[in-house]
């Protein structure tokens, strides 16, 4: 009998291993609005809490705005929503020029549902250098309810 040994599975709110950008010491941060219970740093730093979410309804926007230009490989996302029915869209943006312009990389549609599908993770390949921001825009409710936006996690490699 031939046998091997696997390792276990990844723990289910973690991002799948790779080399992550410190966006503590690389990036600031620029957002359009934020609950206090639940600061951005909750979604950008791993370990930091229950993740991101806004303080009003409506559409939001989260920026990275870089020091140093960038080289992407991954920009891996996590939204949770488990109360509430809702089809939310996002758009990731990048910008090689300090946000004079910005290129699209994805633009997607979610349904949560508190009966089955309440998380979201999607985990963007990407080939980007020189990038100086990356700006992430939640419409979380397309429907126009008075949904807050929610980040749980973001991390870029």
């Amino acid at each position: 009998m031939r046998k091997r040994i696997i390792p276990p599975a990844q723990q289910e709110n973690q991002a799948p291993g790779d080399d992550w950008l410190d966006l503590e010491r690389l990036a600031e941060v620029e957002i359009t609005s934020e609950d206090p219970a639940h600061p951005i740093e909750s979604a950008l730093i791993p370990g930091q809490g229950t993740g991101w979410r806004a303080a009003e309804p409506g559409e939001q926007t989260i920026r990275l705005v870089f020091a140093s230009p960038q080289r992407l490989r991954r920009i891996w996302l996590e939204f949770v929503e488990p109360d509430v029915e809702r089809a939310q869209e996002y758009v990731v943006r990048w910008s090689p020029d300090g946000g004079a312009t910005f290129r699209d990389v994805v633009r997607q549609q979610w349904n949560f549902s508190p009966q089955g599908a309440t998380r979201q993770v999607e985990d963007h390949r990407v080939e980007l250098s020189g990038v100086t921001m990356v700006e992430l825009v939640i419409v979380p409710d397309v429907g126009g309810g008075g949904a807050r936006a929610s980040l749980a996690g973001l991390r870029l490699a």
